[in-house]
């Protein structure tokens, strides 16, 4: 048996697999020798370190630390970088040795200035909130996101906490503390933003989405329509089993049916429920328009009252509908007409907060002309594409009415999409690292609040100027004291 316990013996064995080793040589060493292959790798890497370090490895010089934390930061956050992508990519690209150790705590002291700077957050007038949970892998457990919902700017973003009105009140308390207020909110109608709005005296001005309440329509009529298509398929089937009793055979299969008469009228009902339906749910979006206007032209745009007996009337025959349809359509019908009822007195906020304004301008233009600016504002990409290049094209004595008007339809709180859009970001994020701290919420949102558009409506505009247009553009890694430009 061959000792390998001296340094002689293993330098022998490391230059053995240093020069150009043949196949099998390090089996041959380690059953010679008894020393494990994993050993013997490792004693040839601290040689070939130990070469390298004497003879002078060439390697790229190391960049200033403050340079390193810009590069980390922008890796993370610009391509979605787990911190073992962004250890390799500095590697392979920079030459930049550094473990994830290092990675940690630099990401960690970028979200403590993060937070700090989320906190110092002002707001210098009421804004219009969207609020929302985004559920994480934790049960029971969501990120609590406030949004605003003309710029897009994050006011608030937490880690996952319990989804009641608890949690909602407390984040509520904590943006009042900074002196940030709602003029308005808009929520996909969950209970515990409802439950928290009603203590705080905000659920008079909570606006329901009314996308989602389109979304469960379409839902429902796509469901009606599969039943229609099943009974379709079906009726060949029926068909072949009325041509077997007229064969004088017995008919077969789980629920055997000859009736081709009673089928075609059963299809004729599925049918006509679905296409009730359909025509429904095309008056139902058309009434939550932001501006509708009347069937009569000397009654100029419809008026909250007449939008909300209108829907009424819709909930209505939604029900009757219900009735009368078969078995398996009803659970979808009143799916739909529950949804709807619970939504209605806060759906239709946005159109109450119109009626002064439009009635002003109708006072002062009359039915006729209102009509008209509304025609032309439904169609203001294709007269304008501009709300100020149409105002352009309008008669100058309507001008000083229109433009009022016009920012009044565009500033109107329906939706909540733009804490779904916040949403759309932190979800890559969410997928590398399955879970986000406070202080990556908060880096995100300061990367997002200074982030210019690069095209679009918004191009060239970052969500803080949106939200205050004297704010100057500012590279979020300038913001939190490091340097904007990498060499």
């Amino acid at each position: 048996m061959i000792h390998c316990s001296t340094v002689e013996a293993r330098v022998n064995m490391v230059s053995q697999m240093m020069t150009e080793p043949t196949h099998g040589l390090v089996s041959e060493l380690s059953r010679t020798h008894h020393v494990s292959r994993q050993t013997l790798y490792r004693w040839a890497h601290i040689g070939r370190d130990a070469l390298e370090a004497a003879f002078g490895k060439m390697s790229q010089p190391q960049k200033p630390s403050q340079s390193i934390s810009s590069l980390v930061l922008t890796l993370l956050l610009e391509t979605h970088a787990s911190y073992r992508g962004i250890q390799s990519m500095l590697k392979d690209v920079h030459g930049i040795q550094i473990s994830l150790g290092t990675i940690a705590s630099l990401v960690k002291e970028a979200g403590q200035r993060a937070q700090r700077w989320m906190s110092q957050q002002r707001a210098d007038m009421p804004r219009a909130l969207a609020l929302d949970e985004q559920y994480s892998s934790q049960r029971g457990k969501a990120y609590l996101n406030v949004i605003d919902v003309h710029s897009g700017h994050v006011w608030a973003s937490i880690p996952p906490v319990k989804v009641d009105g608890e949690s909602w009140i407390l984040l509520w308390w904590q943006l009042q503390e900074q002196g940030i207020h709602a003029s308005c909110t808009v929520s996909d109608g969950g209970m515990a933003i409802h439950e928290a709005l009603k203590q705080v005296q905000s659920l008079p001005s909570h606006q329901r989405d009314v996308w989602h309440i389109l979304h469960l329509a379409a839902q429902v009529q796509g469901r009606l329509e599969h039943c229609v298509k099943k009974a379709e398929d079906r009726l060949t089937i029926i068909q072949r089993q009325a041509q077997r009793v007229a064969d004088g055979k017995k008919v077969i299969g789980r629920r055997p049916s000859a009736d081709v008469d009673g089928h075609v009228r059963y299809i004729a009902q599925v049918r006509s429920i679905a296409e009730g339906v359909s025509y429904l749910s095309q008056e139902l979006k058309r009434l939550l328009e932001i501006v509708v206007l009347s069937a009569n032209a000397h009654m100029g745009i419809l008026t909250s009252q007449d939008r909300m007996a209108e829907i009424e009337t819709i909930v209505c025959l939604l029900e009757e509908l219900a009735v009368q349809a078969p078995e398996k359509m009803q659970t979808h019908l009143r799916l739909l007409t529950r949804h709807l009822s619970l939504a209605l007195p806060s759906l239709l906020l946005f159109a109450r907060s119109l009626d002064e304004r439009q009635h002003q301008a109708c006072e002062q233009l009359g039915p006729h002309a209102i009509s008209l600016l509304a025609w032309a504002w439904q169609r203001r990409k294709i007269l304008g594409p501009s709300t100020q290049e149409l105002l352009q094209s309008i008669e100058p004595a309507w001008r000083a009415v229109a433009e009022p008007l016009f920012h009044a339809w565009e500033t109107a709180v329906r939706a909540s999409s733009a804490v779904e859009n916040w949403h759309s970001i932190v979800r890559p994020h969410l997928a590398v690292h399955r879970t986000l701290s406070a202080g990556m919420l908060a880096l995100l949102a300061v990367w997002h609040n200074h982030r210019i558009a690069p095209r679009g409506l918004h191009e060239g505009l970052s969500p803080l100027q949106r939200t205050d247009a004297s704010i100057p553009a500012m590279n979020w890694l300038t913001v939190l004291g490091y340097p904007a430009q990498v060499a």
